[in-house]
């Protein structure tokens, strides 16, 4: 859930326009408002009419280059304009809290149209207030521990067919994890009996990515018009899948939270979570696990530390016969310690978008009406004040916890990913099966960062997988 990084820059060409049309009408509202009006506007600079300061953040192949130069330019609150739109961008912990936290209601998600037109506008990532609030307990109850708990074995299962899949083979990282990660939201959302129909929901989804960030022009022909199809095509899918619902108990999926008695939803507002949560919960988790396989790769002591760990349990479930339980996986302490490091290092969550929904003061300085806001998690999590040496991979760091709102990888606040513990459990799942099970290499030495639009080892990590001669 949450934001997705740097994906406007796919989307300048049809937000530029729209921004810069009422940049005009918001500064003369600020201008003539009085009162909070009269504050200066944070330090920085605007760059170009309309155009501002994209081609600088835009010009290098990582635009975090650009964030950290004004923030060592200008201080933790900085305002800049990039893609047409005027935005005041924080990277504090303090200041990430007051957006999120504790003003989050002077804040709104904002999100192009178009998206939510494709993913469905009743989506829980597009809402405020009473609505949102109403999802977000929703899906919270489908993800919490006690509904995931009996889950492991499916997801273990999951985690087993992919692996065997790779074996012997140079596969692409990052590829082959959002096929995991699709499989195991499929599972999560509409459980294990709906197996009918899981196939045409991969090709219906995989059609409606495509065209995710495609110009918005719905013309036969085009990537967004053959997107829109399989939109279509996938919420008369998700209204056969709850037609045959209804005549079986509510399980504890997604599915049956949202159907459970009087606090169901609509078959439309279903269609549009459920499609929603699926788009969410693939990138961003198979980002995590393939930086996690790669900082194993490159850390050989914290990857004996971390084999030793799951060997243990292996053996233990070897001798016992049982299948790998949630038990199983809170005893994975230095694998979690591994997962969070590779969430702080890798930051696949690199900031968040909001809008202030009003004129607002923060620390003597004007936020107006209109602006986006964009609290800079990366920015955060990279900070030497609180993370030593920050670009060190170094899980012993999180030994201890850190610090109040230095570390966000899920976001924070009440838009904070609600399907958490879900993602930290089919990482610990595979990590389980790839370290006792597999060793992986890669052919040449490949270093560095793309994004597209998630931050990703260059080429998506292509990497040989061999399983252990020793393995049962």
């Amino acid at each position: 859930m949450g934001a997705f990084i740097l994906f406007l820059c796919l989307l300048a060409p049809f937000v530029i326009l729209a921004c810069a049309l009422s940049a005009k009408k918001r500064r003369s509202s600020s201008s003539s408002s009085g009162g909070k009006g009269s504050l200066p506007l944070p330090p920085g600079t605007m760059g170009w009419p309309y155009v501002g300061e994209t081609t600088q953040l835009y010009s290098s192949k990582n635009p975090n280059v650009f964030f950290a130069r004004k923030r060592n330019k200008y201080g933790p609150i900085f305002k800049t304009h990039i893609l047409g739109c005027p935005c005041v961008m924080v990277s504090s912990p303090e200041a990430a809290k007051f957006v999120l936290v504790t003003q989050a209601h002077l804040f709104k998600p904002t999100f192009p149209a178009s998206k939510e037109r494709m993913l469905g506008r009743q989506a829980i990532f597009f809402q405020q207030g009473d609505y949102h609030a109403h999802l977000r307990r929703l899906v919270s109850r489908a993800f919490s521990p006690d509904s995931i708990r009996g889950s492991v074995p499916a997801i273990e299962a999951i985690a087993l067919r992919s692996l065997r899949s790779w074996d012997g083979l140079q596969v692409n990282t990052f590829q082959e994890m959002k096929t995991y990660a699709l499989n195991v939201a499929l599972l999560s959302i509409f459980g294990d009996e709906e197996m009918q129909y899981i196939e045409e929901l991969k090709q219906c989804y995989l059609r409606l990515e495509k065209g995710y960030n495609s110009m918005p022009v719905n013309l036969p022909g085009t990537l967004f018009h053959k997107a829109m199809k399989a939109r279509k095509r996938l919420g008369a899918i998700v209204a056969h899948i709850m037609s045959a619902r209804r005549e079986q108990e509510r399980g504890n999926d997604l599915l049956g939270s949202f159907m459970d008695g009087k606090e169901a939803l609509t078959d439309e507002q279903i269609a549009d979570n459920a499609i929603g949560v699926i788009f969410a919960a693939r990138d961003t988790t198979a980002s995590v696990i393939t930086w996690m396989v790669k900082f194993l790769g490159d850390n050989p002591a914290v990857l004996k530390a971390v084999t030793e760990e799951q060997a243990a349990i292996a053996r233990e479930k070897e001798l016992s016969g049982e299948p790998l339980s949630w038990a199983d996986t809170r005893r994975m302490r230095m694998t979690g310690r591994v997962i969070q490091e590779t969430m702080r290092v890798a930051s696949i969550l690199s900031f968040t978008f909001r809008e202030a929904v009003e004129d607002v003061e923060y620390q003597g300085y004007l936020i107006p009406k209109g602006w986006k806001v964009l609290p800079l998690f990366r920015n955060i999590h990279h900070n030497p004040d609180h993370f030593p040496s920050p670009e060190k991979f170094d899980p012993s760091r999180f030994e201890v916890a850190p610090k109040p709102n230095t570390f966000m990888p899920f976001g924070n606040g009440n838009h904070s990913c609600p399907g958490n513990e879900l993602a930290k459990l089919e990482m610990l799942v595979f990590c389980h099966h790839l370290t006792t099970k597999y060793r992986w290499s890669t052919s040449k030495s490949e270093s560095g960062v793309q994004f597209g639009p998630f931050a990703l080892p260059i080429n998506g990590l292509p990497m040989t997988f061999t399983r252990k001669d020793d393995s049962a």
